[in-house]
């Protein structure tokens, strides 16, 4: 997953040592072809369905996407089975299994899911399964609640058939022991040391879906918990309206609410790229703000097919799959100032 250089100045919360590769975008294109659907644009443009975004450069996790809405699939099982890709990928260290642990030492999960109806499940603090967002949607479709914690997550991930694994990989406990050396907490932007997958899908009958999921921060305190798992913060899905995920530094996010707050700018007529941009401008425009020490990204896509995306520093970026084209885009930012 290549989401370098979030992080370049200021690892989030004072999290240091994680290492980085440079960011480079790029753009593929598929000659799948597959019957589509088209919707009016406020611009009287056309957008084509289905439709995939997602936080970060994850062309294989779109690709699943779809994969599962080109076969007719719905947008939920879209979103479960793209982020399920980025899980399991232990070279990721960001999101499931092979994440980075806390400073103890463990690896925790947190992610949540949301269907076009409202409904929606969560995860935090989960340990040993690889699928947080599979079994947030377990949490969504077969219990009363919104959200498990913990070990009664695990208990009932078990419950339901999902294999307990120790998910820290060699790769990640060799990180970890060189953190430990000076378990520095200073903040130092751009270099990446976490991070989130965050998915939108509109499928073939305009409905929307959306999933989040991470291992959240390297070497944060045992049990802190950030946005990615928590509705109207991390993710945020109206299928009247649009859609919204979140990334960067979790506590900034919940703050603001920022994912809802995106949903709800669009509900009064905003494009996507105009709420998000808004939405980081709530962040940065707080009296005190130290928003030059930390990184927050905004993805969002409305009911017409309309996508944007908008981030407090550069580097951010969205992966779109959307008429056969599977690209990366670079994401506008706010801090245009020279940095090294």
């Amino acid at each position: 997953m290549k989401r370098r250089h979030f992080i370049k100045n200021a690892s989030l919360t004072g999290v240091g040592l994680a290492v980085g590769s440079t960011l480079v975008g790029c753009a593929e294109n598929t000659s799948e072809k597959t019957s589509s659907t088209t919707i009016a644009s406020s611009d009287d443009k056309k957008a084509t369905l289905p439709l995939v975004i997602a936080t970060w450069h994850v062309k294989d996790a779109t690709a699943k996407a779809m994969e599962i809405l080109q076969a007719g699939g719905n947008a939920l099982d879209a979103v479960e089975q793209g982020c399920m890709v980025e899980e399991a990928n232990e070279k990721g260290q960001s999101v499931g299994k092979g994440g980075l642990p806390d400073r103890d030492g463990n690896v925790t999960l947190d992610a949540c899911i949301m269907d076009k109806h409202g409904n929606c499940g969560s995860v935090v603090y989960l340990q040993n399964i690889t699928h947080a967002v599979s079994v947030a949607r377990k949490v969504m479709e077969d219990t009363p609640h919104v959200m498990l914690a913990g070990e009664g997550a695990k208990q009932f991930a078990v419950s339901k058939g999902f294999k307990p694994e120790d998910l820290l990989t060699e790769a990640s406990k060799e990180a970890w022991e060189k953190w430990k050396i000076e378990a520095k907490y200073k903040p130092i932007i751009n270099i990446e040391n976490h991070d989130t997958i965050g998915m939108l899908a509109i499928d073939k009958n305009g409905d929307i879906s959306g999933a989040c999921t991470t291992s959240g921060l390297a070497y944060k305190m045992g049990g802190r918990v950030g946005d990615s798992p928590i509705i109207g913060s991390g993710l945020f899905v109206d299928n009247e309206i649009g859609a919204c995920v979140a990334t960067g530094l979790g506590e900034e996010v919940v703050k603001t609410v920022g994912s809802f707050l995106v949903v709800e700018l669009m509900r009064q007529g905003k494009s996507p790229q105009d709420a998000c941009e808004e939405a980081i401008s709530r962040i940065v425009n707080k009296p005190n703000s130290n928003y030059k020490d930390f990184q927050v990204g905004y993805i969002a896509v409305n009911k017409k097919g309309e996508t944007g995306s908008y981030s407090i520093h550069q580097w951010f970026s969205m992966t779109k799959f959307q008429n056969g084209v599977n690209e990366q885009i670079q994401s506008d930012y706010f801090n245009k100032t020279k940095t090294t």
